[in-house]
């Protein structure tokens, strides 16, 4: 054993023993939280609504902090990895949870067992935008029976290999019987870029984040992977109404700590984002966005729910096949 490692875990094993002392009265400094995704994205773009107002509670700075990469396992990864002493809180989805260990490429970390899960924050149904860019169509049933046509000829992008867009894509091509090509991105920013620039064809969002494209004429929203028509955009159909009705697509967002943290850390900061979420003004703006806010978990709760969506997903996603 290196002396390297022997001192990591020296230090390791000293933080923890100071761990239940400083858990009493956290945070007494910033806290980093790390959001795995490139700004613009949903991730970042709710966090960043919620967390001011955690600062303003918790009585220390938030600071949220962006580490794409990988569909955001690199940040999440990340935060496993911290000593469990609070400084370091991230943010992870169904993506990193239930999505990204169906897939072939050996997870760094386990969702389950590496994670302390703290809190939810949004749930985040989606819609199919298609650029209108070199694909002249109008309706989700054009769309169709265009990538049906043509095999490998177009491609969809999403924010990373595993990710929720990445998956919403793939099962719908699957569901058509159509073969498209996979374009990942370091987050959702770049794939509304890449959207309105016609390099991908279509994808998978939140329609909040689809609509500003829509109204700038470079994409339209074709459906919508809900069981009802969205409030923000009421004119899109439903999957169920454009002919495909068991195809669901969704997402959601939640705090985690790394294995270990304590239990008042845990407590004191479920309660803060708990607090914040039912701010009025935040509930209205996630309203707004079609996102609505997750709330009246427990600590508890939200775990059950973490290992229900792993056990859930996994196997789905492993039953795609999915190499790229």
């Amino acid at each position: 054993m290196s002396r390297l490692t022997v001192r990591r875990r020296t230090l390791l094993a000293a933080l923890a023993l100071a761990a239940p002392v400083r858990a009493q009265t956290w945070p007494t400094r910033p806290v980093r939280l790390i959001v795995p995704f490139a700004p613009g994205g949903g991730t970042d773009v709710t966090t960043r609504l919620w967390a001011p107002k955690v600062s303003e509670i918790l009585g220390q700075p938030v600071v949220v902090e962006n580490r794409a990469g990988a569909g955001g396992v690199i940040g999440v990864d990340f935060v496993s990895k911290q000593p469990p002493t609070g400084d370091v809180l991230g943010m992870a989805t169904l993506s990193q949870i239930g999505l990204a260990p169906g897939l072939p490429q050996p997870m760094p970390f386990d969702p389950v067992t590496d994670l302390t899960p703290v809190a939810p924050t949004v749930f985040v149904p989606v819609g199919l935008g298609a650029t209108r860019r070199g694909l002249e169509v109008e309706t989700a049933q054009a769309l169709i029976q265009l990538l049906r046509n043509n095999p490998g000829k177009y491609q969809y992008g999403s924010a990373g290999v595993g990710t929720s867009g990445h998956i919403a894509c793939a099962t719908f091509a699957r569901a058509i019987g159509a073969e498209v090509l996979h374009v990942p991105y370091r987050g959702s920013g770049p794939v509304f870029a890449a959207l309105a620039a016609g390099e991908v064809h279509y994808t998978f969002d939140i329609a909040s984040l689809l609509k500003p494209l829509q109204e700038a004429g470079t994409a339209r929203i074709l459906f919508m992977a809900t069981d009802q028509r969205s409030s923000l955009v009421p004119e899109v159909p439903t999957a169920r109404e454009i002919g495909l009705p068991d195809y669901r697509a969704y997402s959601w967002y939640g705090v985690f700590g790394p294995a270990g943290l304590p239990q008042p850390i845990v407590a004191r900061m479920a309660a803060a984002v708990e607090q914040a979420l039912s701010d009025p003004v935040i509930q209205q703006r996630f309203e707004q966005m079609g996102t609505p806010a997750m709330r009246g978990y427990t600590p508890e709760r939200f775990a059950a729910f973490v290992r229900s969506e792993n056990a859930t997903w996994a196997p789905l996603v492993r039953s795609l096949g999915i190499t790229e």
